[in-house]
């Protein structure tokens, strides 16, 4: 059973330190560059599978590590740290998001032909599931998959599609029968086939390197083969992925709200007003003491999500509490920081500048806030 204190062995604590090295060498010194110039480089998906991070956690007949699901939450840490949160998404949409499905009920010949390579940092991954009307609302999304012979043939669109712009194949979820969860299936799609089409990337607000596009299916035609699981059985698996994502995207807001007041901390002792360092003023020092407070009790509520989920229990209530927790909070956390930052907070070079544009999307991406506490209203008896 879950105690006090994860479960982090020197195995783990070996991952992390061999992580945060490449992160802070390799990544944190481009976090500007990449955001200006909207996409960071393709090699750093093979940087990253070099030292195992991609497939930390699949087993090693996939090219994986076999590691446990505290391996992640130190993937999900560490990543925070190269101050780019394109970057986190982009990463973490290819080893968490959009390959899990592949790996939990793909066939061999699918694995080898899209898990082994993208953990190998060789072909890059995203997950097709929003679309221009349907987002969280899975049930409604319309792009079809007609079966014509030993192919289906595929019409419709996705939005919102982290890696869109150069995904080598897609993990999409499709309508195969009809209206309803009931009638959703997934699949791997290759982006070369014919009739498939980057239609625009879109210009976010934030996580600029991260590429997110919306794309177009005029009469694709893949093998049948390529069907992942059941037919018209996609929407369980669908739900149980959401999950992964949204406690990643709690585990990273943590570790990220821990970075900022630590940093704001450091910038107070340094800047001087009115004869004495910021942080010593009881304004500053007091809503620092809360913040870190409040990220402490979030960071025990994901960690016993994480605890569940690695021993595959039902977490659904505890990551969507996790997740609501902590995107919220981050709202707090990033403000105040920025704000102690002054001036200087405003300037896109300073990394509080980029997480306060960045960190909207953690009320809004991988599921609304409000969405979120919906479902737990639905989990908690007396709603």
């Amino acid at each position: 059973m879950f105690s006090m204190d994860p479960p982090f062995t020197p195995e783990h604590q070996l991952f992390r330190r061999t992580l945060r090295d490449y992160v802070e060498r390799e990544l944190a010194p481009h976090a500007l560059e990449w955001d200006e110039a909207g996409i960071f480089p393709r090699e750093i998906f093979r940087g990253m599978a070099e030292i195992g991070a991609l497939g930390i956690n699949y087993p090693e007949s996939v090219g994986g590590a076999g590691g446990d699901y505290w391996f992640v939450v130190v993937l999900a840490e560490e990543l925070t740290r190269c101050q780019n949160s394109g970057v986190n998404m982009g990463l973490l949409v290819q080893s968490q998001i959009a390959t899990p499905i592949i790996d939990q009920i793909g066939t061999a010949e699918q694995k080898k032909e899209f898990l082994v390579p993208a953990l190998a940092g060789e072909k890059i991954a995203a997950l097709g599931i929003s679309e221009p009307d349907a987002g969280s609302d899975v049930a409604s999304l319309r792009t079809t998959a007609r079966r014509s012979g030993d192919e289906y043939v595929i019409n419709g669109a996705k939005m919102w599609i982290t890696n869109g712009t150069r995904a080598d194949f897609i993990t999409l979820a499709v309508r195969t029968g009809g209206p309803g969860h009931g009638g959703i299936s997934l699949v791997t799609f290759p982006t070369d086939v014919k009739g498939f089409s980057v239609s625009k990337k879109l210009a976010k607000v934030g996580n600029l390197s991260s590429d997110t596009a919306l794309l177009f299916f005029e009469d694709c035609r893949i093998p049948v083969r390529y069907l992942l699981g059941e037919e018209n059985e996609g929407f369980y698996h669908v739900m149980t992925n959401f999950q992964g994502e949204r406690l990643v995207a709690a585990i990273g807001a943590v570790a990220g709200m821990q970075l900022l007041v630590e940093d704001a901390l450091r910038y107070g002792n340094e800047r001087t007003a009115f004869g004495k360092p910021l942080a010593r003023f009881q304004v500053w020092r007091h809503r620092l003491v809360e913040h870190l407070t409040a990220i402490e009790a979030a960071r025990w509520l994901t960690y016993r999500a994480c605890d569940l989920f690695n021993r595959k229990e039902t977490a659904v209530k505890e990551i969507s509490m996790a997740k609501l927790l902590a995107g919220d909070l981050m709202q707090k956390v990033v403000y105040d920081c920025q704000q102690l930052h002054g001036g200087m907070g405003y300037v896109v070079e300073t990394p509080v500048a980029r997480a306060f544009r960045d960190a909207r999307l953690l009320t809004i991406g991988g599921g609304t806030s409000e969405i979120m506490k919906e479902i737990i209203a639905k989990l908690v008896p007396g709603f």
